[in-house]
């Protein structure tokens, strides 16, 4: 994620899918989901997607601050990594802090709350349970650090739409055009249950009308992406299958092997979407999400971890 971190306003309400069939994303931060889901096909973008699709795409960016804490978790304890946490309402806390690339085993922070969420200095760690539209089950999201924490969902397919997206994010606000680098690692382990996709969201030029999102899945299962396969393109030794919508606000890269830890060079794929002429080199880098999108559990509890997390921007 971005070097920066602003606090904006959770919004709900904007819907983007563009239904496809198989599993569904959401979005960073519970900001609006905007829909154009097509029935029978998998909906991408954040939002529901359309009848009988998956739908793909976060619930939307936005929700991520520096500085204070999101409402609904708890936080308290020793210090949170890469700055401190100021307490977030109605939830509790206590344990370990710090920067490791480990399991969290004494959360600093946890929250049921839909839009519970935790900032640790540049980072905020999000619940994000922004498909309100649909029938929602229980979420609790636990942190020790914005590189450690994990989810326990439990949540029904509902055609395919993507229900929940916890994430980790950072918000920007520069153009690409003034990156001379940008990368990002991690590490996540997920059950192989139900229907999910561990992704990158990224989103440029805001989260409303006229943005572009771009997502990144790194482990996917059972889901579809939205749109079409538009290319096939080979990146520091990976090939992706490359999705994009009619729109064109909707891309994914979804690599022809999963892979669950590394380290992306993110503004090498910017840079090839400019060349593609889907995107501009003036086009503003406004947030940087990591986290699973949820579409089903598999009629119980699962368990998604986070163990390692980082931007590093130049």
């Amino acid at each position: 994620m971005r070097s920066r971190a602003l606090a904006i306003a959770v919004t709900f309400g904007l819907l983007f899918g563009c239904g496809n069939s198989g599993g569904g994303e959401p979005a960073p931060d519970a900001s609006p989901v905007t829909d154009s889901g097509s029935s029978g096909g998998s909906s991408s973008g954040s939002g529901s997607s359309g009848s009988g699709g998956s739908s793909s795409g976060s619930g939307s960016g936005g929700s991520s601050g520096s500085g204070s804490s999101g409402s609904g978790g708890s936080s308290s304890g020793s210090g949170s990594s890469s700055g401190s946490s100021s307490g977030s309402s109605g939830g509790s806390s206590g344990g370990d802090g710090g920067t490791s690339s480990t399991e969290c085993t004494h959360p600093v922070f946890t929250t049921t709350s839909e839009t519970g969420g935790q900032t640790f200095g540049n980072y905020y760690v999000y619940n994000n349970m922004w498909n309100t539209s649909a029938t929602l089950g229980p979420q609790t999201l636990s942190a020790c650090s914005y590189s450690s924490w994990y989810v326990v969902s439990n949540q029904t397919d509902q055609q395919g739409a993507v229900l929940t997206y916890p994430n980790v994010q950072e918000n920007f606000s520069q153009t690409i055009s003034s990156f001379s680098a940008i990368s990002s690692t991690f590490a996540e382990s997920s059950p192989h249950v139900g229907i999910y996709e561990d992704a990158y969201d990224i989103w440029f030029d805001g989260f409303a009308s006229g943005h572009t999102e771009l997502m990144i899945w790194v482990d996917n299962y059972n889901q579809v992406p939205a749109g079409t396969k538009a290319a096939s393109v080979t990146l520091d030794g990976r090939t992706y299958d490359v999705w994009r919508t009619s729109d064109g606000s909707y891309i994914a890269f979804v690599p022809t092997v999963t892979f669950t830890s590394g380290t992306i060079d993110l503004l090498q794929m910017f840079n090839w979407i400019v060349g593609q002429s889907w995107l501009t080199s003036s086009a503003t880098l406004s947030q940087i999400d990591f986290g699973v999108e949820i579409v089903d559990t598999a009629g119980g509890n699962a368990t998604y971890q986070f163990t390692d997390f980082s931007i590093t921007t130049d």
